[in-house]
């Protein structure tokens, strides 16, 4: 990842096994820990981040990209993709203020080259990603996998055994 400023790690897995969840567990034990974390999610559906009938819909639907939109508590960049098409993590990297972060996270874009944490859940009968993906540097299960020796196991619900692999063994060695 040519844009990447700081460490980027990402969950990777199929649909409806947890990412978002376990994120939502994790990242704070790692901000409890000082750590600063930006994230980006990859979406497959066309997702819109304002709504019908408010300002910045109606300027966006006129015309206007990007759109900006600003309070006291947020900010928001709503920028029009055309021609329509996959987007790549890089070129997303590319548009985050990376200046304030020590790590940033990634939920989605399985088939790029970065460091990854599988999740697996054998219960779902999806394969798992680790033999066609060499990015992939740690699993978490919700039971003990066969695997290669070179591969971390940590439990898909122990986010603090998983905030803790991130701070001290992914964190140092990138």
């Amino acid at each position: 990842m040519q844009h990447a400023h700081v460490p980027i790690l990402g969950f990777a897995a199929f649909s409806g096994t947890g990412k978002t969840t376990l994120l939502t567990q994790t990242i704070p034990v790692l901000k409890h820990h000082g750590v600063r974390i930006g994230l980006i999610k990859h979406s497959h559906h066309n997702f819109q981040i304002d709504q019908p009938g408010k300002d910045s819909f109606r300027l966006r639907e006129a015309g206007a990209s990007p759109v900006m939109l600003v309070s006291t508590h947020r900010r928001a960049i709503i920028t029009e993709i055309s021609p329509e098409q996959e987007p790549r993590l890089d070129d997303q990297l590319k548009l985050l203020d990376q200046s304030e972060l020590d790590l940033i996270l990634v939920e989605g874009f399985k088939a790029e080259q970065f460091p990854k944490i599988e999740l697996h859940r054998p219960s779902l009968n999806k394969p798992l990603l680790y033999p066609n993906d060499p990015n992939i540097i740690a699993i978490a299960s919700d039971c003990t996998l066969e695997t290669p020796d070179y591969l971390i196991q940590l439990d898909i619900n122990q986010p603090e055994i998983i905030a803790d692999f991130i701070l001290n063994q992914f964190m140092r060695s990138v």
